[in-house]
């Protein structure tokens, strides 16, 4: 049982995060990923259908309605987080509770194009940026006082990556 929760609940593994700085390819490769994301996202969601996101995928976990606002909502934070840590030196971001934000009104309110128009809309931006950050800018850095963790940008991109692919596959769970 445990296995089978764990695998719904991680449905692509959990992240890796590297320990050096990245290669230019491997960080095209997870760039592309993230550009890639908004419509595998509206894929993923349209496939699953309207009723079906109403659904958790699994045990007292988020419905699809949930996961496709709370992708658009931390993905604009992981957005901000990059343009923290390149303006300022080794900032400490500031974390929030992921379960309160999934629970709050406008998440049964808000239609969830709205939140996959913004997700499209942050990563335009934000894959704009990473296409034109220095190798310097890479490995600039933020700390994460949840985690007692400091992140480069590289390490942040591979968990970025991660994060929205592990939430397609959640979406993924719910579709016939």
């Amino acid at each position: 049982m445990e296995t089978l929760l764990s695998d719904l609940q991680y449905p692509i593994g959990r992240p890796v995060l590297p320990t050096q700085p990245l290669t230019p390819q491997e960080r095209a490769a997870y760039i592309n990923q993230l550009a890639a994301l908004p419509g595998q996202l509206t894929a993923a969601a349209r496939q699953a259908g309207g009723v079906r996101l109403e659904n958790s995928y699994r045990p007292g976990g988020w419905t699809g309605r949930q996961v496709i606002h709370h992708v658009a909502d931390v993905h604009l934070n992981f957005y901000l987080r990059y343009r923290l840590a390149l303006t300022e030196d080794n900032p400490t971001i500031r974390p929030f509770d992921l379960n309160a934000s999934a629970a709050l009104p406008d998440n049964d309110a808000t239609p969830v194009t709205v939140s996959l128009a913004l997700l499209e809309a942050v990563h335009s931006r934000w894959v704009t940026l990473l296409w034109h950050l220095t190798e310097e800018q890479w490995q600039r850095t933020f700390h994460h006082p949840a985690y007692q963790q400091t992140y480069t940008l590289d390490q942040a991109l591979v968990q970025y990556s991660w994060h929205g692919r592990h939430h397609v596959g959640h979406l993924e769970l719910l579709s016939p």
